[in-house]
């Protein structure tokens, strides 16, 4: 069997020198972001030795503590064995319980990855319906009332949102509970509230993106021309313009599910959810530096994985051009 030719494999291996570059990327910015968490935990004022010992404590226990946790060794020997354990899943153990960071981690995963997985399932659907609406009539009543509402609703503070939700709903009505209570997530009227913040949230974007998209392509020549070929509308609408004007918007959900993510510490903090937001509040009032770091290292593997899920994504479903002549 003879090789296909030279510019038959062009864009296969344009599109695999792509990939690896994009991984690449994305490698470094995980490598620039462990040291940045790494020199900014270290740095925040006091000796972490006094704050686990409180203000009784003598120097000579201070002293026993620091070189028993290693912060009197240099910052670069710390670092080093830091990123050596990361790497290997060791991020030590909390200050505070003794427990290793990855095992705090886990018990509050599954609250948050419940609040943030109801929360995208909600948003998603309900921002394309509403971009729809108002993209395919732009300048009506209804494209003016959505375009105002989710414009009003993600410029509230979400903390505010909450509270008035909770002062409503929970309070003045009684209908749902204010917080989880004894720290179960069980009942699904814990997660209406804390929902309903988060799809408020990230709405007003989303939802914009769907409208812009579906206006230009409900405006395109190749949209124009099939509709004076005689289609009809319907087949117009949910063949051609739908999918054109929806797509696009939804390659940006990397950003969706950020947003959605950033929101979680916020709103876990106000209904009292046994999520990881609530726990990083509560790990930097402690100075429990080994879980700050581990939620921050997180955080980042997170962030950075999600976009260069995306991005691949994105570029695998784009056709490539050979530009060989």
């Amino acid at each position: 069997m003879s090789a296909p030719p030279a510019a038959a494999r062009t864009p296969v291996l344009r599109r695999r020198r792509s990939f690896a570059v994009r991984v690449a990327v994305a490698a470094a910015q995980l490598a620039a972001a462990t040291v940045m968490i790494f020199v900014l935990t270290t740095s925040l004022p006091g000796e972490t030795a006094e704050i686990v010992l409180g203000p009784d404590a003598t120097d000579e226990q201070v002293r026993e503590l620091s070189v028993q946790l290693g912060t009197d060794r240099p910052a670069v020997e710390r670092f080093v064995d830091w990123a050596g354990g990361a790497l290997s899943g060791d991020l030590a153990e909390s200050l505070v319980t003794g427990r290793p960071v990855l095992d705090e981690i886990a018990d509050r995963f599954g609250s948050t990855l419940l609040l943030t997985g109801s929360s995208l399932l909600v948003t998603i659907p309900l921002a394309v319906v509403v971009g729809v609406l108002a993209g395919r009539r732009p300048g009506s009543g209804a494209d003016r009332v959505s375009t105002t509402t989710v414009s009003a609703l993600q410029a509230a503070p979400q903390f505010a949102v909450g509270l008035l939700l909770v002062a409503l709903f929970s309070l003045q009505l009684g209908w749902l509970p204010a917080t989880a209570g004894g720290g179960a997530l069980l009942t699904p009227a814990v997660l209406v509230l804390p929902v309903v913040v988060l799809v408020a949230s990230q709405l007003g974007w989303l939802s914009r993106q769907v409208r812009q998209g579906v206006l230009q392509t409900d405006r395109s020549p190749h949209v124009t021309h099939l509709r004076r070929l005689g289609l009809p509308e319907r087949v117009v609408v949910w063949r051609h313009v739908l999918p054109g004007g929806v797509t696009p918007s939804l390659q940006q959900l990397a950003r969706i599910v950020e947003g959605t993510l950033g929101g979680v510490v916020v709103v876990e903090s106000l209904f009292a959810l046994p999520g990881i937001g609530a726990g990083v509040v509560e790990a930097v009032q402690n100075r429990d530096l080994p879980l700050v770091q581990g939620y921050a290292v997180l955080a980042a593997v997170v962030t950075i994985g999600l976009n260069l899920l995306v991005d691949l994504l994105t570029a695998r479903l784009t056709p490539v051009r050979d530009e060989s002549p």
